[in-house]
């Protein structure tokens, strides 16, 4: 018998933005990853985690992928578009964003593992 799998592909990339001052980058990392990204990676398809440092601020940016808007939906409680701020993101960023980008995948080329 050959083993099947029900790998599901993603269609949706829904990308969250924030910055913090330099001086809290690596306690902020930290923070988001226990209470942000561990919840996102039991529930979406994949999570993808960036940093930049620049003198002034460093930018996190994540990118999670779902198979589509209601799967995202179902995760975040409602509106996928809407915002939901960690209870502590208003120590640790400089401004809490006021949006997050839903995109549709167009085409995807490559390995990302």
């Amino acid at each position: 018998m050959t083993e099947r799998t029900t790998e599901k592909t993603p269609t949706i990339a829904r990308i969250w933005r924030g910055r913090t001052v330099p001086e809290k980058a690596n306690a902020y990392e930290s923070y988001n990853y226990e209470a942000g990204i561990k919840p996102l990676i039991e529930k979406a398809l994949g999570v993808q985690t960036f940093r930049e440092d620049t003198p002034t601020h460093s930018e996190f940016v994540t990118i999670s992928y779902w198979e589509n808007v209601e799967a995202m939906a179902a995760f975040t409680g409602g509106d996928p578009t809407k915002i939901h701020h960690l209870e502590r993101d208003e120590e640790f960023l400089i401004e809490l964003p006021s949006r997050v980008q839903v995109l549709r995948i167009r085409s995807s080329h490559g390995r990302l593992q």
